[in-house]
């Protein structure tokens, strides 16, 4: 009786045993096979100026196994269409998030209630003004070094001296963290040499706009905008210093009409994010940490330089 008694034990043990490796393979597989569903928001998603970071992502992707979605967006995506998208997703099965933020009243807090339930990676900007005070993870590149670059690239054009200068600024959108610190990162570069701010807007052109000896074009939209004008003769010759990363605002460096163009990494901001949250997904314990990407400096007369190839290449895809 005393060794019947034993080796039910010993069976119960075994058959716990069983049972356990058997959930752990089950999970694992659960993870390989369902936890890799990523969906991507950004606005105007099918856009080139993400060609780059769509490529990026792709690569990523195929090197993580992981299953790509990226919603086809309009231009003007508003918060709450962002956020319902978001819902939507994750009824079908999202189980990651990698978005560009957009502006609105209670944006991050609304995405810290999502990524309570499914990861959130956030690229280009944070949801906060500042990037320091952000509750998610980001991927970006270094906004302020950015506009901080184009200044320097343009007082190097002036030996320095700005005086008697005037310039306008020009941005798609001065609510987003990215913007804030690029303009912050330009006028904190060049407020001791001498240049007027005559102008700073936010959106398109207005032709009432005083005339100006620079425009600083601080997004691709706004270097496409600014470009589009100079190539009709309406800046009246003012020239043109933008951040860019689209083959468009190469188009127009490479014709002369930009003197000099910033261009952020948005392959690795592409890569980076989608590895970064496939991993997380693969590994309960690991944590979404924040990545900073580069950017390049090019001029005309570099543009076709060895060093520049890649980033080029990549903004074909």
């Amino acid at each position: 009786m005393i060794n019947n008694k034993k080796w039910f034990y010993i069976l119960e043990v075994v058959l716990a045993v069983m049972v356990g490796i058997l959930t752990v393979t089950m999970m694992r597989e659960k993870n390989a096979r369902d936890f890799k569903k990523i969906t991507v928001i950004v606005q105007n998603a099918d856009d080139h100026r993400w060609s780059a970071f769509r490529y990026g992502l792709r690569m990523a992707a195929q090197d993580h196994q992981a299953d790509l979605m990226i919603v086809s967006t309009g231009e003007m995506l508003t918060a709450e269409e962002e956020l319902n998208i978001m819902r939507q997703e994750a009824d079908n099965g999202a189980d990651a998030f990698i978005i560009q933020p957009v502006s609105g009243d209670d944006m991050e807090k609304n995405l810290k209630k999502i990524e309570k339930k499914i990861p959130v990676m956030l690229v280009e900007s944070t949801a906060s003004q500042e990037k320091e005070l952000s509750l998610l993870p980001s991927v970006q590149p270094d906004h302020y070094g950015m506009g901080r670059s184009l200044a320097e690239e343009l007082l190097a054009d002036y030996n320095g001296n700005l005086n008697g200068k005037t310039l306008g600024i020009l941005t798609e959108n001065d609510e987003t963290q990215a913007v804030t610190e690029r303009k912050k990162g330009f006028q904190e570069s060049v407020k001791d040499a001498g240049a007027t701010i005559r102008w700073n807007v936010s959106g398109s052109f207005e032709e009432y706009l005083p005339k100006v000896d620079i425009v600083i074009a601080l997004d691709n939209d706004s270097v496409i905008t600014a470009a589009e004008y100079a190539a009709a003769n309406n800046l009246h010759g003012a020239l043109l210093y933008g951040i860019g990363n689209s083959t468009e605002a190469v188009y127009y460096l490479d014709t002369g009409v930009a003197a000099c163009l910033i261009v952020p990494d948005d392959f690795s901001m592409g890569y980076q994010s989608l590895k970064v949250t496939a991993e997380s997904l693969g590994h309960y314990l690991h944590k979404m940490e924040n990545r900073t990407v580069s950017y390049t400096i090019i001029r005309r007369e570099e543009l076709f330089y060895k060093k520049n190839q890649e980033i080029l290449y990549t903004m074909s895809q």
